[in-house]
């Protein structure tokens, strides 16, 4: 399982472009996940519903399923965050998990960078940052700059640089159709 971030300060547009890519990603075949860091508190439960209830009285995890999804709640209660890899081992395996975010995590990543909102500066000290995603010329900087509105060059980019194995590409290669 192949993991690659998009990272950047906030308003830099790292899930507008995440949710650019799954489609050109999925299109090509490939099983895609993603995983969101948050600074905030969340929740995806609504009080009153029971398993709201659950985890208010106490439970450390609560499922939910039902016919089309399911989803697993764990509640830290007095333990530390959970980092990037013990979260990705509790996920199915698939193809590649797109990581939004952890941006001091040691996967390698494309820095994304808006006009408007500042210049790239994560680089300078993560070494795993392997490409700028930009909407302006960012001139003199030692690595790819990708335009951030060419979502396929993107997209490109992250298969060849994980070195996955695209099932769209692999059944043309073998003169196959889709």
């Amino acid at each position: 399982m192949k993991v690659f971030g998009l990272a950047g300060f906030s308003g830099s547009g790292k899930t507008a472009l995440l949710v650019r890519l799954l489609p050109v990603l999925s299109n090509l075949g490939l099983r895609v996940s993603t995983i969101k860091h948050a600074h905030h508190n969340f929740d995806v439960d609504i009080p009153g519903k029971d398993s709201f209830e659950h985890r208010s009285a106490g439970a450390y995890e609560v499922m939910i399923s039902s016919q089309r999804r399911w989803a697993l709640m764990h509640e830290h209660r007095n333990e530390d965050e959970a980092n990037l890899d013990e979260l990705i081992a509790q996920m199915a395996d698939v193809d590649l998990v797109l990581v939004e975010g952890f941006k001091r995590e040691g996967h390698d990543k494309i820095e994304v960078v808006r006009e408007e909102n500042s210049v790239p500066s994560l680089y300078q000290s993560d070494s795993r940052i392997v490409a700028f995603a930009s909407d302006c010329r960012l001139p003199d900087l030692p690595l790819p700059v990708l335009d951030l509105n060419d979502t396929k060059l993107i997209a490109d980019f992250i298969v060849d640089h994980c070195g996955l194995d695209v099932p769209q590409i692999r059944k043309a290669n073998m003169g196959l159709k889709n």
